[in-house]
């Protein structure tokens, strides 16, 4: 998955507590508990990963299309927050932040201690740059929204400034997927080897694969392994059969099949994270055939929500209701579910005037588990509705590059599912660089716009409920259900993250049991 593609300090006292939370010991960070054994340290960790060989990257600032590379990076490198439980922004190298009166400057602290692996001092010197240059990149825009790269300065040695182009009381949530940072002047041939702030060092990397060691100097605490090894795959069956066969310890992100599989054994653990994966379809609402908001009410209902779970998912997932960020604390769970209706959705498609003669294409790739087959799914299903889709299977790289933002009908995914607001910043306000549907409404971008503008947690829950209707009533998106992260691991493994999306990489806090 490409985290930075698909990729809330709802801490009820307000704007800038995060780091009070963490100093009074109310934070969760999500790491799973153990209550019949004490964690020790020592041990090397076998984690398998996906990905394939072509599209592996060293660069902490480009696409991470192999989970495994993203793995990687996330423990070498650290990112400014990381996604928490309460809150669901959680510190890493700033260790609090503080919004001005109008909640547009914001005033990032970086932890004390905080040294790269080559043991400099990390400066906020260093933030910025690293920061200025992830925005520079071809999807930078979308990393951070509404920051210019000349409104990221350096306050002091320890204090990052963002301003941003308009209130924006979520700023920090921007800051958990990608914002890692490295030394000042780093020059892009030298980035594959720039020394990172983790909880893990890079002592090898080849082709694609990698060995961790330990930071014995993190500012974060005590890393439990000595190391860790990431092997990658290009297919979820042959990293569980790797993890059947003991050749790995933990494989990540495996799918609902092996998890069928692997239920039966007693010495295997299956570790499912709800709100793990989003598989929308996207609509294209600018033009085209789907640019009618009936033809898209249509499709919506259309579609069997239940049958989508239950086959695409083997029933390790939840059926959704059109609207992204399923796990936010503040989801609207009380906007009436979508269900089945053939006849409205026959009707309304005869009120749009739209072509039943006509076959369309639905792209996708197989990226993931189950991608696809929803895709095919999802085609049998509209056609009772009079519908003709031909489900085309594209290559990845060429999918990314030709259908993604631009195609009618395409299916996409994203991890982290933990946010509205993050979906809404990202892929659905108008000027939003991973505009997926095309979709302009200026009602929607009114009501984002006053809900960022709120500083009360509470106040702004109530706003983004606004913000959930409309995206439910008339976007793009046809989200049918939300699939489990499932993770297979070996018996002695334990304190694994709970944590959905990025969370799961955080394995800081993992041990075995040996």
């Amino acid at each position: 998955m490409d985290l930075n593609r698909r990729q809330l300090l709802w801490a009820g006292g307000g704007i800038g507590t995060a780091a009070l939370l963490a100093a009074c010991g109310g934070e969760k960070s999500g790491a799973s508990a153990d209550s019949d054994a004490k964690p020790k340290p020592g041990g090397t960790l076998r984690v398998g990963a996906l990905g394939r060989a072509s599209a592996v990257t060293r660069d902490p600032h480009g696409t991470q299309a192999n989970e495994s590379d993203y793995l990687i990076l996330a423990l070498v490198y650290d990112t400014l927050t990381v996604p928490g439980t309460k809150p669901n922004t959680m510190p890493r190298l700033a260790s609090r932040w503080q919004a001005s009166d109008d909640l547009r400057t914001w005033r990032f602290t970086l932890a004390k201690g905080a040294t790269f692996h080559d043991g400099s001092p990390v400066t906020a010197e260093d933030v910025v740059f690293s920061l200025r240059r992830l925005r520079g990149t071809p999807s930078g825009a979308s990393r951070l929204p509404g920051i210019k790269a000349e409104n990221i300065k350096a306050e002091g040695a320890g204090t990052v400034v963002m301003v941003s182009d308009y209130p924006n009381a979520e700023l920090p949530l921007l800051t958990r997927l990608t914002t890692f940072v490295v030394k000042k002047g780093t020059k892009d041939k030298e980035i594959a080897k720039a020394p990172g702030t983790g909880p893990f060092k890079l002592d090898w990397f080849r082709g694609g694969n990698a060995r961790l060691v330990r930071n014995d100097d993190w500012y974060g605490g005590k890393v439990l392994l000595d190391a860790i090894e990431v092997k990658i795959f290009d297919s979820p069956q042959a990293m569980a059969n790797a993890l059947l066969s003991g050749q790995i310890d933990l494989a990540s992100n495996v799918g609902a099949i092996a998890a069928r599989t692997a239920e039966k054994r007693k010495d295997i653990q299956v570790l499912r994270r709800p709100n793990d994966m989003a598989m929308p379809i996207v609509m294209r609402a600018a033009d085209g055939p789907f640019a009618n908001e009936k033809v898209r009410e249509a499709l919506r209902l259309a579609v069997d929500r239940e049958a989508m779970v239950k086959q695409v998912l083997s029933g390790y997932g939840t059926v959704a209701n059109d609207i992204l960020g399923t796990g936010d604390p503040a989801y609207a769970k009380d906007i009436p579910r979508r269900t089945r209706d053939l006849a409205k959705a026959t009707s309304l498609l005869e009120e749009a005037g739209f072509d039943l003669s006509k076959t369309y294409e639905l792209k996708t790739t197989e990226d993931v588990p189950g991608l696809a087959e929803s895709a095919t799914l999802f085609a049998g299903q509209v056609r009772e509705a009079g519908v003709k889709i031909k489900v085309v299977k594209e290559e990845s790289v060429g999918f990314w590059d030709e259908t993604w933002l631009k195609g009618d009908l395409y299916t996409t995914y994203w991890g982290t599912n933990d946010s509205v607001v993050f979906f809404a910043s990202k892929t659905m306000v108008s000027d939003s660089a991973n505009n997926e549907a095309g979709w302009k409404n200026s009602t929607f971008d009114a009501a984002y716009r006053k809900a960022m503008a709120t500083e009360d947690a509470a106040a702004r829950a109530k706003l983004l409920h606004d913000v959930q209707r409309i995206q439910h009533d008339a976007s793009g998106y046809l989200l049918w259900g939300m699939a489990d992260g499932i993770d297979l691991a070996a018996t002695p493994v334990r304190g694994l993250p709970t944590l959905p999306g990025y969370g799961r990489v955080q394995l800081e806090r993992t041990w075995l049991n040996r």
